[in-house]
């Protein structure tokens, strides 16, 4: 089961950020990148200026659902325990069970055209390019934080229709 949020922190976007991202993301690109078209930065920390849980969010887009069990292989090897999509079709999670020095962070494998995938890009670019809407969701995460700083599960459900109108907008 993936590791559940305890204590829910939002913080001010940091710009380091962006670097972490590609140091995970290289390493992730050195066990499987021959399996995979691209990683992908998605969640809050991928939208300049967007306050988020300072947890990187990495889609691994692999090339074809057929290369699924030599990644799971692969990672297995390099330390991941496969969780399968945690509900979420068009995922496949991977916790890590040994600490590579990196920050907090989530990986996903995801094939291209999964809908778990294609709902995190069109997020994250419609909130890159819609400062508005940027901003509101910041303020949206800031107040769920601080109502519900322990409990993820009614942090999670008060994001909901926030991210589905923004969906909606990107035409997902």
């Amino acid at each position: 089961m993936a590791e559940r949020t305890t204590y829910i922190e939002v913080v001010p976007y940091d710009p380091l950020w962006k670097k972490e991202f590609a140091v995970i993301a290289a390493a992730v690109e050195s066990w499987i990148g021959d399996l995979l078209i691209a990683v992908e930065h998605v969640g809050s920390t991928s939208v300049e200026g967007l306050a988020a849980k300072p947890i990187i969010d990495l889609d691994a887009v692999m090339r074809s659902s057929d290369d699924l069990p030599e990644i799971v292989e692969r990672l297995g090897r390099q330390g991941f325990e496969y969780q399968g999509n945690l509900g979420i079709e068009g995922r496949e999670a991977f916790r890590p069970t040994r600490d590579f020095g990196f920050m907090n962070y989530h990986l996903y494998v995801c094939p291209p055209d999964g809908r778990g995938y294609l709902e995190h890009i069109a997020l994250r670019d419609y909130l890159r390019t819609h400062d508005g809407a940027r901003d509101e969701y910041a303020r949206l995460k800031r107040a769920l934080a601080d109502r519900h700083r322990t409990d993820i599960d009614a942090y999670v459900e008060g994001k909901t229709a926030f991210v589905r109108e923004i969906l909606r907008r990107a035409g997902r």
